[in-house]
């Protein structure tokens, strides 16, 4: 299991209840939705590697060292 760390989000009301509403819709606490949504932000924009991945450019580090 991965280690999460809490942290306070300041959002404002309108953006709260909409996340709500959308967590609601896919069956998501809204905590799981706003994850959700960042892993996909993240992914999208090449900043994220799976543990896979992440794993494979390590092995490939210690062979070039």
């Amino acid at each position: 299991m991965s280690d999460k760390k809490p942290f306070i989000l300041r959002i404002d009301s309108r953006k709260l209840k909409a996340l709500e509403k959308w967590a609601a819709d896919e069956f998501r606490s809204t905590n799981g939705q706003i994850e959700y949504l960042l892993d996909q932000a993240l992914r999208k924009s090449g900043r994220w590697k799976s543990i896979k991945e992440a794993d494979l450019e390590e092995e490939k580090e210690e062979h070039l060292q």
